[in-house]
């Protein structure tokens, strides 16, 4: 596995964050939506960040490999 460096990781912990505040914020103006398609679109598209949020976490788990 490749080896990170402690900014690499910080970067990595970053974009989760980064992440979760969008996946957060789609669900709520999801659930804000008096319009059911831009509602189940907005879930969607959360629901895509979310996924990427357990992609990042996974890899960022995995790494035990630190410079």
């Amino acid at each position: 596995m490749t080896v990170l460096t402690m900014k690499e990781l910080a970067f990595i912990e970053d974009e989760i964050r980064a992440e979760v505040i969008i996946a957060k914020t789609m669900n709520w103006c999801a659930t804000q939506c008096k319009d059911k398609e831009l509602s189940k679109t907005l879930e969607e598209m959360a629901e895509k960040h979310q996924l990427k949020i357990a992609d990042l976490s996974q890899y960022f788990n995995q790494t035990n490999n630190i410079q």
